[in-house]
Parts: C-alpha cells; sequence; structure tokens
C-alpha cells in the first residue's frame, strides 16, 4: 500500500504541511498519491534515530548484516507487480526495463550481502610488535576499514530502483555498517515509498536498530539541503546533474565539519571512431550507435553523447548511416515533463550557436512527452573554440565532430572535461598506431571500452563507475561494484591494543577466519 508519508526509522509520519504528487508521462497527467514533504522535525528525527542506531550497526557482524541486506532482496521481489506497475506509472519506461532494473538492484544487494557475510573486504593489516628491534623497539599496530556513520543518499531521476532507493549507494552503505537517509526522488516516490516499506519489513524482521533507515519525501530542495548541513550526517551519495551534484558538494564542504559528497553527474561519453573502423566497419558501427544513443531515449549517465573522427569520405558515409538508422527508430518517453523540456532547451542552446549542421532530427508526429532525437556535426576548430558544445544533452543526442587531422583530434581529447567512459572504436592493427590519442582519452575517463558502446554498467568488482571531475566529485571511487563500499569507511588503526579489546577482525585468533596482511603476507592464519 502506497500511503504518501515519510518512513522515520520504524514508523510512518506526515507533519509536514505540503503535498506533492508524481506525474505520468506517458498518461500525461499526475498519478493519485499524495506525498507529504518532510518537515523539519522529522528530518531531525531521521538524523538523530540514524546516528543512535550507528552506535550498535557499526559493531553488527557481516553475517547479521548479509541476513539483513538479503532479507530487503527478498522483500523488494515480494512486492511483485505492484512495485512494476507503480514504476512504470511513474516514469514512462517499459515493463521490460522495470523488471531489469529491478533484477538488478536485487542482484546488487545479493553481492555486498556475500561480500560482508565473508568479511575479507575490512582490509585487516596487521604489524606485530618487535620489542627487540634497535634502536628503537615496533609497536603491535594493526588496521581495518570502519563505517563513517549515518549516510544521506539521493535518489536518482532515471534510474528508481538500482541507483535510488534500495540502489548501489544505499546497499553498500548498509553493507559498510552505514544507517542510510534516503532523499526520496519527487519523480517516483511512490515507487520509492514501496521500496522503503521493503527496507523497513527487512529491517523488523531480522532485528535490526530503529533508525537503521529512513525514507524522507520532498518536491524541491530543503530537505536535501538541511539533511547535509546536519552535523550528525557523515556522507552524501548522490547520482544525477552536475549543477545539483556541485551545490551539495559546496554545501558540505562549507560546515564547520567538512563531509564527503561522492556525486556521480554528467558525462558526454567521447567515442573515436579511427579511420580504419570507419572504412570497413562504418556500417555497422553507425547502426549499432543508433541503438546507443536511443536506448531508454538517451537518459544514461553513459549515453554516447560525442563521436569524435578525422574527417574524409568514410566518415561521411557513417554520418549519413548513422542519420538515416536514427530516425527510422521509434521514439520514445521521457520520464517527466521536466525531463524533456530540459532536453528541448538544452539541445535549442546547441543548436543556436555557430557551425552547428544537423544530420537527422525526427520530423514525424510524436506522442506526448516523447523525445525527437537528432545528430549534428561540426568542425573540429569550431568545437575546440565554444565550450557551450562541450555540455551534455540529457536524452537522445549525439554530436559529431570531423577532426582535420590526428593532432587535432587528440587536442579536442585534451580540452574535454572529465567524463565516465571513453571508446575507442578501432581495427586491432590500427590502435597501436594511436598511442597518444589513447593516452589522452586514458586521461579524461574513468572507464575505457574497446569496439563497444558505453550504455551498459556491468555490476562486478573490476566496473569503474566514476571518473576525473565532473564526471564524479571524486575519481578514486566507483559508484558500481562491491568497491563502492569504500565511499562510506575510513581506515583506522590500534596501537598496542590488548587483543580481547580488538574487534574480531583484528584478533590474534583470527576468530572469522578471513584473509589479512599479517608483517606484509596475505594469511587467514591465527598468529
Amino acid at each position: 500500500m502506497i500511503t504518501g508519508k515519510n518512513y522515520i526509522g520504524n514508523q510512518l509520519s506526515s507533519e509536514g504541511n505540503r503535498t506533492y504528487k508524481t506525474y505520468n508521462p506517458k498518461l500525461n497527467l499526475e498519478n493519485e498519491h499524495t506525498f507529504y514533504e518532510a518537515s523539519d522535525q522529522e528530518i531531525e528525527k531521521a538524523v538523530l534515530l540514524a546516528a543512535e542506531a550507528f552506535k550498535t550497526y557499526k559493531k553488527t557482524s557481516g553475517v547479521k548484516k548479509a541476513e539483513f541486506i538479503t532479507a530487503i532482496a527478498d522483500e523488494i521481489l515480494a512486492l511483485g507487480d505492484l512495485l512494476i506497475q507503480t514504476y512504470i506509472s511513474e516514469t514512462g519506461l517499459p515493463e521490460g526495463r522495470a523488471k531489469g532494473e529491478r533484477g538488478r538492484t536485487v542482484g546488487q544487494l545479493r553481492t555486498f550481502a556475500e561480500l560482508v557475510s565473508e568479511g575479507s573486504w575490512v582490509e585487516a593489516t596487521i604489524d606485530t610488535a618487535d620489542p627487540d628491534r634497535a634502536p628503537i623497539p615496533k609497536q603491535d599496530i594493526r588496521k581495518m576499514l570502519v563505517p563513517l556513520g549515518p549516510i544521506v543518499v539521493f535518489g536518482a531521476s532515471n534510474f528508481p530502483l538500482a541507483y535510488s532507493t534500495a540502489g548501489g549507494d544505499t546497499a553498500a552503505a548498509f553493507a559498510a555498517g552505514c544507517p542510510v537517509i534516503v532523499k526520496s526522488h519527487p519523480m517516483h516516490a511512490a515507487t520509492g515509498e514501496l521500496v522503503a516499506s521493503a527496507i523497513h519489513n527487512a529491517a523488523q524482521k531480522t532485528g535490526m536498530p530503529n533508525g537503521i533507515f529512513s525514507n524522507l519525501n520532498s518536491s524541491g530542495i530543503e530537505v536535501g539541503v538541511q539533511l547535509v548541513k546536519h552535523p550528525k550526517v557523515k556522507a552524501v551519495g548522490f547520482t544525477g546533474s552536475i549543477r545539483a551534484g556541485r551545490a551539495l558538494f559546496d554545501i558540505a564542504s562549507q560546515r564547520p565539519e567538512p563531509i564527503p559528497v561522492f556525486a556521480e553527474m554528467g558525462s558526454i561519453n567521447p567515442v573515436i571512431l579511427l579511420p580504419e573502423a570507419t572504412k570497413k566497419r562504418g556500417e555497422i558501427l553507425a547502426k549499432t550507435y543508433a541503438n546507443s544513443i536511443t536506448l531508454g531515449t538517451g537518459q544514461f549517465c553513459t549515453n554516447p553523447g560525442l563521436i569524435l573522427s578525422i574527417k574524409g569520405e568514410a566518415l561521411n558515409n557513417f554520418i549519413n548511416i548513422l542519420s538515416d538508422e536514427i530516425i527510422s527508430i521509434e521514439p520514445s518517453c521521457m520520464l517527466h515533463p521536466n525531463i524533456i523540456a530540459n532536453y528541448e532547451n538544452n539541445k535549442t542552446n546547441v543548436l543556436q550557436q555557430n557551425g552547428i549542421h544537423v544530420t537527422a532530427e525526427y520530423n514525424g508526429d510524436l506522442l506526448v512527452n516523447h523525445a525527437r532525437q537528432t545528430i549534428i556535426k561540426v568542425e573540429g576548430k569550431t568545437f575546440l573554440e565554444n565550450p557551450k558544445l562541450h555540455q551534455e544533452v540529457f536524452g537522445p543526442f549525439s554530436m559529431i565532430v570531423q577532426c582535420k587531422d590526428t593532432e587535432e583530434l587528440e587536442h579536442i581529447i585534451l580540452n574535454l572535461e572529465g567524463q565516465l567512459t571513453g571508446t575507442i572504436l578501432a581495427e586491432k592493427e590500427e590502435a597501436v598506431h594511436y598511442n597518444s590519442v589513447i593516452e589522452a582519452l586514458q586521461n579524461r575517463v574513468g572507464r575505457i571500452i574497446f569496439n563497444g558502446v558505453p550504455t551498459g554498467v556491468e555490476v562486478c568488482p573490476a566496473m569503474l563507475h566514476g571518473g576525473p571531475y565532473p564526471a564524479s566529485t571524486d575519481s578514486r571511487f566507483t559508484a558500481v561494484g562491491i568497491h563502492s563500499i569504500k565511499r562510506w569507511v575510513r581506515p583506522f588503526s590500534y596501537q598496542s591494543w590488548p587483543n580481547h579489546l580488538l574487534p574480531d577482525e583484528l584478533k590474534n585468533e583470527n576468530p572469522l577466519g578471513i584473509s589479512r596482511l599479517v608483517d606484509g603476507n596475505p594469511s587467514q592464519r591465527k598468529i
């Protein structure tokens, strides 16, 4: 059942006076449920409960945390078709996408449960004492990762499940030992409440402390700002626009006690199309990229918004085929009227710049809130001289930059902002001749792809979903995969501490049987 209320720990609450509704973009009308904006008192209570819960939860064993996280996955699946249909009504996305994203969300949770159940992720490191070392005796020093404290997670507009209420940020924070307060995204508040109910039920069934999770509704920015400013909040997870992510980063850095904001933000995901690949596989690549650019109506942070190549007949053929292919694809619905309005405004701003040539724009009849996919081209010199052309256009849009030579291609790459991904489309025998281009791209991105598409982020330990600013606020960390847990912890050392007072991860007996680094050597043995 959807109540429209806020989850404040284990209680539903509706103290606020302001309300709002979500929107069905396909039907172009409001959904039925009314949501209560979280009040100042509810925000304060949620944070205080989280801080109190942290005292207990930070000491909870990996096995118990795994039970809780696994139960969340089970409870999400138990929501059944209600969750799927609610998701569809708030996004305009198809059922297949909803079920696929649910599967990804559940899979992420189970992966983190496995990680903390095994336990070696804490990176236990032990340097034993050597009292006979001269001239200074060596002390016994032991280190491990420990949780930061209450975490605020902002739901993402384009992923109501995988990057929102029980998405990767929340799953990683729970795994690390941190309570979570979610600032639910107003575009899919009902989906968020259903998932919040699943987390609440899982917490109740597994005996987690009250306050380990809260879900706060808000149609504006006020609730999020208050949460980030609160002194008991210790870190923030965000997926969204550069403007909003940077605003949160600035707020967090200006606190009396600054805290980290791990924001995954904008990216145009440059694709480098090398000459031999253009000649030999231009038609296939054009068809592949027409599908990638329009996938999910272009509403992915890894959408290929920029294609760079060297001028010539082969590139002209590629542009012609890509243009024909992309307008043959049936337009699809965007997430919200505000999203499509931003898409049209940002696209118009680009089209108004000098030197822009539209090679394809869908000109058939459109259903409401459906987007016109567009391809444009521009000369390399023009692109270099106009920073406005470097900005993300969130939607089914891509720009082809025609470079006069390899030197200009490399120069353009070096002048790009930080990106989540970069792609090299090349014949195997030609890639070795473009080392400087590849190295330039590597310096600007978090993930580099060879002969593929950037859309699609595999959830696995080797995945890096992040990149140099403004793709993310800290390129050392990933927002996807088990290593994303490192955002919510800090290293902590014990010196000369009695063995019986140490956490189990660092005790001589190694009661958890985890892998540890002992005097420089990996070991699972007792000391």
